[in-house]
């Protein structure tokens, strides 16, 4: 009778047990996505196929297989499966783990797999303690985290794990595990094919951000409900009986845009929201700016990058961006959101879509480089202040012409006391008529006659 019991109690915590979690693949040919590094050829597949699995570190979004895999991988490789969340798990936690896993190894030679969820929230002196049995071999680490692991882990423990980056799932990906969902009769929810519309499992493909846990739930709530008969009611309150797209846009809660201030995100989406600008996409540079407002990004910070660029990728192809740019950066630190974002985008659009010309930004660069790395050249005497009392008994000052008397406003003088050229306008915008005018002005200068 125990043992009947046992079963129950199996069953009834199975069932209870959410969708995304009892649909979790058993092989490596249920396991969806990330062929990029799983793939036929690639170093994960190659590493399973050769029976040599070390410590890897899987980072990426949520949703995309990181425990899934690494239960694949323990299964494939006839390892014991240990799980830690180092959210809630301490040192003491861990060290237990670490001699359970010596002493299976001492007894018979079972190998332990040591999944550690969100290894970033472990201090270093937390990460340090795994470092001498993973180099001794005693268990394999997988460590999962969605923050970028050279951000936030060890470099010790980063230097002797394979690094695997997760992307999200694709939409195909997703569909594949709904449908499969659906109908699985042992694990899933058991429905006939038809029981879901094609157009609610693409809505939900889609909007969930290649998050398969978030589309697997909205199915199930949106199934299970329905079953239950408190949704999907047709007109007079009659019963649709299919999952449709309007259940399946009642069963899914509003994303919540991935994006940490703190971390790679912040970088990576700035990165391309400059770069769209850059490279004159206004389209691509709005979405970007669209994606750091709506994850809460300061606009404050988003106007500074905006006012760098005007001049850094603009300069003077558009001088009027800059005027634009600083313009926008002071009206959102008055206005602020929600409305600085019409201001903003008014600024993005106008610079994606102006001449562009990083020359001034070059040329300040170069001259930097020389100053730091070159002999520093010194003032030329004409140059020197001569206003001071003794300025003329040393010469300062002497022979200096002063170019509003001259015809046209400008001297054949040297400034510099070297030839050297770092300013070399583009022919984009306004800055052809600058670099008309400089070549004219150059090619009036009498050659610098430079001290040996």
């Amino acid at each position: 009778m125990a043992g009947l019991f046992d079963k129950q109690e199996r069953a009834h915590a199975e069932s209870a047990r959410p969708l995304a979690a009892r649909m979790r693949p058993r092989r490596l040919d249920e396991f969806a996505g990330q062929q990029h590094f799983l793939g036929p050829g690639k170093l994960l597949r190659r590493m399973l196929q050769a029976d040599r699995v070390g410590s890897m570190i899987f980072f990426g979004p949520p949703g995309t297989g990181k425990t899934s895999l690494g239960e694949v991988i323990a299964r494939h490789t006839k390892s014991h499966f240990v799980v830690l969340n180092a959210a809630s798990a301490g040192v003491k936690e861990l060290r237990a783990a670490l001699d359970d896993a010596r002493s299976r190894l001492q007894r018979g030679g079972e190998r332990t797999i040591l999944f550690v969820d969100e290894l970033h929230h472990f201090n270093r002196t937390q990460q340090d303690v795994l470092l001498p049995d993973v180099e001794a071999g005693v268990v394999s680490l997988i460590a999962a985290t969605t923050a970028n692991p050279f951000f936030s882990l060890a470099g010790a423990l980063i230097s002797r794990s394979q690094v695997f980056e997760f992307q999200s799932l694709t939409q195909s990906d997703i569909l594949t595990l709904l449908k499969r969902a659906l109908t699985d009769k042992e694990r899933g929810l058991g429905q006939s094919p038809d029981a879901a519309t094609e157009e609610a499992l693409n809505f939900l493909a889609e909007v969930c951000d290649g998050d398969a846990r978030r589309a697997l739930t909205a199915l199930e709530i949106g199934v299970k409900s329905l079953e239950e008969g408190t949704e999907g009611r047709g007109q007079g309150g009659v019963r649709s009986g299919a999952f449709d797209l309007q259940v399946a846009q009642e069963s899914i809660q509003k994303k919540a845009v991935l994006y940490d201030a703190k971390e790679d995100q912040h970088y990576d989406v700035t990165s391309a929201f400059i770069k769209s600008m850059r490279g004159s996409d206004p389209d691509a540079a709005i979405y970007w700016l669209a994606r750091m407002l709506v994850a809460g990004e300061d606009p404050r910070f988003i106007a500074r990058r905006i006012v760098i660029l005007a001049s850094e990728d603009v300069g003077n192809a558009d001088p009027q961006g800059l005027v634009l740019a600083n313009a926008a950066a002071e009206a959102t630190e008055r206005v602020g959101m929600p409305e600085c974002r019409i201001i903003l985008a008014q600024a993005v659009t106008y610079l994606a879509c102006a001449p562009k010309s990083n020359a001034a930004y070059m040329a300040i660069n170069q001259a930097m480089d020389d100053v730091q790395q070159q002999r520093v050249i010194p003032v030329p005497v004409h140059l020197k202040d001569g206003h001071y009392a003794g300025a003329k008994r040393l010469g300062h000052g002497e022979g200096y012409q002063y170019a509003h008397n001259s015809e046209g406003g400008w001297v054949d003088q040297d400034y510099l006391g070297v030839e050297k050229h770092y300013y070399e306008p583009t022919d984009r915008g306004y800055e052809q008529r600058i670099k008309q005018r400089l070549e004219e002005l150059r090619a009036r200068k009498s050659p610098v006659e430079e001290e040996l």
